[in-house]
């Protein structure tokens, strides 16, 4: 049984992690070594390309920070759940997505789906 509420935070925590090893090597324990990453601004295959989008998407909002916007929600192999992002303690998160986690057998990420349903103009 896979603890998804944890498997979430865990993956949250990635995407606010600022070190560039700490941030490789949660990577490297969350997906599998084939893993993908795909969202309206970026499609990756692989823990360098995964760990690239955060470092990214942290250069584009420097100290914001990523946070679960609700419960998450789960089945099977897949997980879903809502995000924000903004400053911390911001009344209103300046980004909401949605992400969709599809999982292998090892209960590691296969593949994310991200969506956009609030960005920035």
């Amino acid at each position: 049984m896979t603890d998804y509420t944890a498997l979430a935070e865990r993956y949250i925590a990635a995407w606010n992690e600022r070190d560039a090893d700490a941030r490789a090597k949660a990577v490297a324990e969350l997906w599998t070594e084939d893993g993908g990453y795909t969202d309206p601004l970026a499609a990756v295959t692989g823990h360098e390309g995964i760990a690239a989008v955060i470092a990214g998407a942290q250069e584009m909002f420097p100290g914001f920070v990523f946070a679960l916007g609700g419960p998450v929600d789960g089945h099977r192999d897949i997980a879903r759940f809502t995000w924000h992002l903004g400053p911390e303690g911001a009344a209103e998160p300046v980004v909401i997505g949605f992400d969709v986690m599809a999982l292998a057998e090892d209960g590691r990420i296969r593949n994310v789906y991200g969506f956009l349903d609030k960005v920035p103009a």
